[in-house]
């Protein structure tokens, strides 16, 4: 059966940004899926902390009815890692070149076994919101295009710095308090010349996820 261009039936697939982005960085991605007959939905990762962003995601999820296919790219794989615990109706979570915290973990931990030119490319700017403050750390616009997107024109990526969003530097120091990873099953796909995520964080990840199941 069909409902307009979407295949009744088939699950829904939600994309998870990572820092430094916004949800426009899946835009060929959905629009491969949806050319396929899939809904997609997108949404904002708000980038403040783990419990924060997860607690949002989780309730986008709730939103949607029938199956969901979860998707993480980047921190947004510790994100969709929390946010899918307890929900039955995540059928499957995908990791792309995507943070995959056990629980008790935090991405600062794995980061520190597993070193990336990231850890020094990025710069720290105090914010203050709503009577809350902290820390937000950018990409320095001079590293974005070697660390965070090489295969990307200088021209694009020079719109990339002006216009990236921070992510809170709490984000990175919480632990996780759910692995749904060893629960649902899993998929990691590891980009080998990655600059921002060591790709052999993620094939160790990729490892751990395969054991626990």
């Amino acid at each position: 059966m069909r409902d307009g261009s979407v295949h009744v039936g088939k699950p829904t697939v939600v994309l998870v940004h990572g820092a430094f982005a916004d949800a426009s960085s899946w835009n060929g991605v959905i629009a491969r899926l949806e050319r396929r007959g899939y809904a997609v939905v997108a949404p904002a990762n708000p980038l403040r902390s783990l419990s924060n962003d997860s607690t949002y995601i989780a309730s986008v999820l709730d939103s949607i009815k029938g199956p969901i296919v979860l998707v993480g790219h980047s921190y947004g794989g510790a994100v969709i890692s929390s946010a899918a615990a307890g929900n039955p109706r995540v059928k499957s979570l995908v990791y792309v070149s995507a943070l995959m915290p056990d629980k008790g973990e935090s991405g600062d931990a794995l980061s520190a076994r597993f070193p990336s030119p990231l850890a020094t490319a990025t710069r720290s700017v105090p914010y203050r919101a709503g009577g809350v403050s902290g820390t937000d750390l950018y990409i320095r616009p001079d590293k974005l295009h070697e660390v965070f997107a090489a295969d990307l024109p200088q021209s694009m990526t020079k719109l990339m710095a002006a216009t990236q969003r921070p992510v809170a530097a709490t984000a990175f120091s919480e632990k996780a308090k759910a692995a749904a990873w060893r629960s649902i099953p899993s998929w990691t796909l590891v980009a080998k010349q990655d600059k921002s995520i060591n790709p052999d964080l993620d094939a160790d990840s990729a490892h751990t996820s395969r054991a626990a199941s």
